[in-house]
């Protein structure tokens, strides 16, 4: 198929994968498989759809009520799920659900996504979101999940907002093996980490890249720590 054969959004999907997230060095073919299958544009407030595939935050605005939060840009979303390795066996737990998009792109690559939302009108509405796009191995639970969430270990953890510092609990909660995505610091100096459970007692950490994102909504803590 080509270009000028899609449909509008298959086309604007196709142009947000060649010209956004291709070039900031998103190749893994299962991460641009879950790009294509994933319909962005079902988890877009109505007010935004036009704006579904623009390179820009989306503000999370439902109906008159603005949430203060927003849906991450595409390459944004894209790069922190590469970032993650999934394995199509993997269990993931994402700390801030919003639009339900990114865990409806960290399902398509996983066996099971649990997604924690603190706003239970933004769980509502990622529940709707991913209800219409036919995910059907996502959980959204509502509840602060900056510091954990139930006993459970994961394969892998995404934290969808920015921290001041990583939580242990949550650390602890991945399985040996396992790796966190987190966004650390405060805008204007914001970092992509990887963390990655060694051992039982042991964690080593990767920087990967410069950002700016939104705070996690509940974040806490005053220091750039690990």
């Amino acid at each position: 198929m080509t270009a000028s054969t899609l449909s509008d959004f298959e086309l604007a999907r196709f142009n947000m994968v060649e010209q956004q997230i291709r070039p900031v060095g998103v190749f893994d073919a299962n991460v641009i498989e879950a790009l294509f299958k994933v319909q962005r544009e079902l988890f877009v407030p109505p007010a935004f759809r036009t704006l579904a595939f623009a390179d820009i935050e989306i503000p999370l605005q439902l109906g008159t009520v603005d949430t203060r939060q927003t849906m991450l840009s595409p390459k944004l979303e894209a790069r922190l799920t590469q970032l993650l390795q999934l394995k199509h066996d993997d269990c993931v737990l994402e700390i801030g659900t919003g639009s339900g998009h990114q865990a409806a792109l960290l399902a398509q690559l996983a066996r099971t996504a649990t997604s924690i939302e603190i706003d239970p009108r933004l769980a509502s509405f990622a529940q709707q979101n991913l209800q219409k796009a036919q995910c059907k191995n996502v959980t959204v639970e509502i509840g602060d999940g900056n510091n954990g969430w139930g006993t459970a270990e994961y394969d892998a953890i995404l934290v969808s907002g920015g921290v001041d510092k990583v939580s242990n609990a949550l650390k602890y909660q991945l399985k040996i093996g396992g790796r966190m995505v987190v966004i650390v610091g405060q805008a204007p100096s914001m970092t992509a980490f990887r963390i990655t459970r060694t051992t039982a007692a042991s964690f080593e950490t990767t920087s990967l890249f410069e950002t700016v994102i939104k705070p996690l909504t509940g974040a806490c803590g005053s220091r750039f720590k690990f």
